[in-house]
This record gives C-alpha cells, sequence and structure tokens, in this order.
C-alpha cells in the first residue's frame, strides 16, 4: 500500500501533527510520501520524520502587524503555479490520498479519480455542531473548495461529532516536567518583533522566552529572543507555567495537554483563530485578547485559569482505519480515540 500525504505548511501547527502522524507510519511499515505547500523551500526546519518529501508553492496567505493583509494575499496567490502544479503532480501508484488541508495533492487527487481522506481542523468546521461564532456557510463552502475530499475528519478539543477526533500529541521527551512560576513562553509569529518586546517590557516579573521567525538568539534583561527551533521550543514549553499565542489549534492543544496557562490573541481576520479563541474562552481554558493589552496580560499573570486534558499521543487506531479502507463508517474510531480522553 502507498499513501501519498499532504500537508499545508503555511504555519507549524499542521507540520507538528504531521509528524506524530509520521513517526507513526514509519513505525507500522507503511510507505508515505510526503508533500508540502504554503512556504518557500528554505523555510522549512525539523523536517527529518518526512523522508524524500516534496514542496510546492502552493497558497498562503500574507500577514502585516497580527493580522491578514487581504490585498497581499490576493497578489501573492500566483494562481497560475498553483493549476499547473495541480495538472502535473502524478498520483499514479498510489492507493489514496491523506490530506491535511493541503490544496495541490487534495485537487490532483480529485482530477485523477484518487480517494482523499482529508483529515484537518478546518474539517471539524464543516459540522454544524461546531461552534463557529458568527462565521458560517461561506467559510463552510471555502473549507470543501480549498481542500476537496471524499471523506472529511475533523479534529478538534471536544467531540462535537461523529468524523470529529480529538489532537494527537507526542508525549513530551521530558517526563512530568517541573513548571518555573516565573517562565513563560511566547510564540507570536504573525506580531511585528519589535511590538512584542515593548510589549513584554513593562513586566520584569515573569521571564519571558520568545520564539519569532526573525529573531536570533539573544538576551536582553528578561526577554530571551529565540529563533525558530523545534526541540529549543519544546524544551521551553514544557517547564513554562503559561503560554502567550496566538490562537493556533496545534500549540494550544499542546499547551492543554501539559496543563499549561493561555493568552490567546487570535490573528485578526482569520476565522478559525477567531473560533479557537472563542471555543477556549467558553470552556475556561484561554484568556483572549484582541491586540498586545497590557491589562489583558496583568489579569493573565494573576490569574489561575488553566486547563489539563489528556489528548492521545498514538494515531495508530487511525491509521488502522486508513489502511483498513473502513471510511464510510468513523463512528467506532471516533468512540474509541475520545474514550481515552480526561
Amino acid at each position: 500500500m502507498r499513501v501519498l500525504y499532504g500537508i499545508q505548511g503555511t504555519g507549524n501547527g499542521h507540520i507538528t501533527r504531521a509528524r506524530v502522524m509520521a513517526n507513526a507510519f514509519s513505525s507500522m511499515n507503511i510507505d508515505v510520501d510526503y508533500v508540502f505547500s504554503g512556504r518557500a523551500q528554505e523555510n522549512y526546519f525539523d523536517m527529518e520524520a518526512f523522508t524524500n518529501y516534496r514542496s510546492f508553492r502552493g497558497l498562503s496567505f500574507s500577514t502585516q502587524n497580527g493580522q491578514i493583509n487581504s490585498y497581499r494575499t490576493i497578489k501573492n496567490a500566483r494562481m497560475c503555479k498553483l493549476l499547473s502544479d495541480i495538472k502535473q503532480l502524478d498520483l499514479s501508484g498510489y492507493d489514496f490520498v491523506f490530506n491535511d488541508f493541503e490544496p495541490i495533492t487534495a485537487w490532483a487527487a480529485k482530477r485523477q479519480g484518487v480517494p482523499v481522506i482529508g483529515m484537518s481542523h478546518q474539517a471539524a468546521f464543516l459540522s454544524p455542531k461546531v461552534p463557529m461564532f458568527r462565521h458560517g456557510l461561506f467559510h463552510r463552502s471555502l473549507i470543501k473548495c480549498y481542500a476537496p475530499a471524499d471523506i472529511y475528519l475533523g479534529v478538534h478539543w471536544q467531540p462535537f461529532a461523529d468524523n470529529i477526533i480529538p489532537p494527537f500529541i507526542a508525549n513530551h521527551p521530558h517526563e512530568n516536567p517541573v513548571s518555573v512560576d516565573n517562565k513563560v513562553l511566547v510564540y507570536l509569529p504573525f506580531e511585528n518583533l519589535t511590538s512584542v518586546v515593548d510589549y513584554l517590557k513593562d513586566f520584569p516579573e515573569k521571564e519571558f522566552y520568545c520564539y519569532h521567525p526573525n529573531a536570533s538568539n539573544e538576551s536582553c534583561s528578561h526577554i530571551h529572543l529565540r529563533g525558530l527551533s523545534r526541540q529549543g521550543f519544546l524544551n521551553d514549553l514544557a517547564n513554562a507555567s503559561g503560554v502567550i499565542a496566538n490562537a493556533g489549534f496545534e500549540l494550544s492543544s499542546e499547551a492543554l495537554k501539559l496543563g499549561k496557562k493561555l493568552l490567546l490573541k487570535p490573528l485578526a481576520g482569520q476565522f478559525e483563530q477567531d473560533a479557537n479563541a472563542q471555543t477556549l474562552l467558553a470552556m475556561k481554558a484561554a484568556h483572549v485578547m484582541r491586540y498586545l493589552n497590557p491589562y489583558a496580560l496583568d489579569d493573565w499573570i494573576n490569574s489561575e485559569n488553566k486547563r489539563l486534558i489528556n489528548f492521545p499521543s498514538d494515531p495508530q487506531p487511525l491509521i488502522e482505519w486508513l489502511t483498513a479502507r473502513q471510511w464510510g463508517s468513523t463512528h467506532q474510531l471516533h468512540r474509541s480515540l475520545w474514550s481515552g480522553v480526561s
């Protein structure tokens, strides 16, 4: 059996989820090829789990000062290149495409009649039972158009519907890490780095470890800047007492599994992050701010608002469901994966 796994590479969350899947595929001796799109080849890092992967330009959004820049997003779309890549991607020899919101493999499979199983957080919003907080029909249509699939599996923090499964979060390399009370992990990649530093400088009682695409490894007083590194990030996440981040799904999931306090600033104009923030707020699992608000940070520092959710780390039941081609029914998969979540 040969599987092609298409992965959205715009943010690091899809890749984090794919690493867990890739390690499980490898341990089960399943032949998988990987395709990424959404960022330049040279901007991928820590990709050892994906042997012989290919990357394409694909589609991505452009941001400026913590919000989506619609004009620049449209200008940079390069639709002719996208259509050319879809037409030229040969899927002969693959039994099916496993897709995490990646458009090129999804549309190439649709053109060539290859089955597509889409598993993503975005797919969860296709269920009317999942709260979207004012976002509705248009965004559901956009999700289906962006990365079409024959079967959709949504990934979410609660079992809203039979086709929704929990996130798979790898067990942390440090067992039972001890949190340092004054240590805070900061990951706001869509914000201007200078603005983030200015925001944090008035809180000297905390040690902020700030990861950012434009940062180099240096420290100034209580603010420690770090370039992007998956291992370094995991080490600092392990013993931080809390996390300040945009409202991406995967990092929030990792923080929930480790029982970290969350302060979220959703990326303005991105419906998924807005829905994530509102859902976690309703779950009393996060504080939310709409801009880099010092009063929100002060309230969060003095709060005890945190949740711990024991999400699964082993996707073997999902892979067995995939390879058995039991795609017509998700009920048993849903039950088995959620049964261990507490």
